[in-house]
């Protein structure tokens, strides 16, 4: 793995039964950097955060997080990763730092320092003055900035962040947009799945989109914008993802295939 590379994917393929999910897979994400994976209902974006974060196995290719392989090394790959996915991994019956705590002692972290990394993420995410209510009283927005802290309670180098909008107001959504930026500000190397182009639009140094089982397109939002000669991420987005579409426009560093001319 290149060692200015948090991500490293190489031909990842995974498959249910006969049906085939990732085809081959290729996928570089800067340490430090934000890259956001895009792509339709059921193009792999899940399965692939899955492969990566060892909750999956890969059939075939090579998959590296924080210089260790996902197959060969997954305790090393856990240490340094946290995940925060489509569905809230927190405990409504518990307060705030109850959650914090009870993940602190999972990361094996002593009761005092579970306690101060409670309380520093309280502070960072604006949430001590609810900390001592049941969660089942929060709203959408802090129970989401929440379930984000629990994710970084064992302060990884890497966070995979699945569709973490999801169901967000508006207000709430930029929130949690100004808590990645400040983590990637820190050093964080964040992937993000998110089904709002907006949202990638705004956070992404990066933007790569899966479709077919395949990453048909990479590179900035601007690149892609500008190779596709399109005003928004939505137009790439429909463009790239269109299985009518005939574009045959490539560029070196950008790639800009469709998926008919990687299938």
């Amino acid at each position: 793995m290149t060692s200015d590379l948090a991500v490293d994917v190489r031909g990842l393929r995974k498959s249910y039964g006969d049906q085939t999910v990732l085809d081959g897979v290729d996928l570089a994400v800067r340490a430090g950097t934000v890259t956001a994976l895009l792509g339709p209902n059921g193009a792999g974006k899940t399965t692939t955060v899955g492969v990566l974060s060892t909750l999956l196995r890969p059939d075939a290719g090579t998959v590296r997080v924080a210089g260790h392989d996902v197959v060969a090394e997954p305790g090393a790959v856990r240490a340094a990763i946290g995940v925060t996915g489509q569905v809230s991994a927190v405990d409504d019956l518990l307060t705030g730092a109850e959650n914090l705590r009870l993940m602190a002692a999972l990361h094996h972290l002593g009761r005092r320092e579970g306690r101060e990394r409670t309380d520093a993420l309280l502070a960072q995410f604006g949430l001590t003055d609810a900390a001592a209510k049941p969660v089942s009283t929060w709203s959408g927005g802090m129970r989401r900035k929440l379930d984000l802290a629990m994710t970084l309670v064992g302060s990884p180098s890497v966070v995979f962040l699945d569709e973490p909008t999801t169901g967000l107001d508006p207000r709430s959504r930029r929130t949690l947009w100004d808590e990645v930026r400040a983590l990637v500000a820190a050093g964080t190397t964040i992937l993000l799945t998110t089904q709002y182009l907006e949202e990638a639009d705004q956070l992404a140094d990066r933007v790569a989109v899966l479709d077919g089982g395949r990453v048909v397109a990479e590179g900035t939002p601007a690149e892609l914008k500008a190779v596709h000669g399109a005003g928004s991420l939505d137009d790439v987005f429909l463009r790239l993802t269109e299985p009518s579409t005939t574009d045959t426009t490539g560029t070196t560093g950008t790639t800009a295939t469709t998926p008919k001319e990687v299938a």
